[in-house]
């Protein structure tokens, strides 16, 4: 069986056996998830690739001490580990994330829409485009939500957990931020795109 076939559980298996090619698959099939998460936090290219370097060794140290928990997936596992180091990296300097246009990032590329024509495909570029301003116009708890549910795929009692409020209170912010995001389009062009987001 090829390596690159093997899921991600036979992966960290075979990489505790002595196997580093399987960590070398493991890394190139979630890097650019984690990577791009914690860029979308950071917004500085070098600082998001220490956080990134930081949680690859936190992982590796994880699985070599035999503390990781095989329960959960590993990319949610990897996240929570690359958020948490996001959150700590901002108490330290006192700043709240702020997601912002960039050239290098979108944060609607996650939604996983089929191809579409060239046409197609410039309308939804621009559209993402816009939406994405309005996601940065959201207040930072609404927008930390609508990040880790549409970016890293999180459900909504993983992000609970993992910003510390109850499951209430996440779906409660993801609903005030697809109101203010609806209200926020009407006003501008009255786009409908909002539904993307539902």
């Amino acid at each position: 069986m090829k390596v690159t076939s093997l899921n991600d559980q036979q992966l960290i298996l075979r990489y505790l056996d002595g196997d580093e090619r399987s960590f070398e698959v493991l890394l190139a099939r979630h890097k650019q998830k984690i990577y791009t998460s914690i860029y979308l936090f950071v917004k500085d290219t070098s600082l998001a690739e220490d956080i990134f370097q930081e949680v690859f060794i936190k992982i590796i140290d994880t699985l070599r001490r035999g503390k990781y928990n095989h329960e959960g997936k590993f990319l949610q596992w990897a996240m929570r580990i690359s958020y948490n180091m996001c959150v700590d990296h901002f108490r330290r300097n006192k700043r709240r994330p702020k997601v912002s246009p960039t050239e290098t990032f979108d944060i609607f590329d996650v939604l996983q829409i089929t191809d579409d024509n060239a046409e197609q495909k410039i309308i939804r570029s621009q559209t993402h485009d816009k939406v994405r301003k309005l996601v940065d116009q959201l207040p930072p708890e609404q927008r930390e939500v609508v990040i880790l549910r549409h970016y890293a795929d999180m459900s909504f009692k993983e992000i609970a957990k993992l910003t510390r409020v109850s499951i209430n209170t996440a779906l409660g912010r993801m609903r005030y931020a697809l109101i203010n995001i609806r209200k926020m389009m009407e006003e501008q062009e009255g786009v409908s795109v909002a539904a993307m987001l539902s």
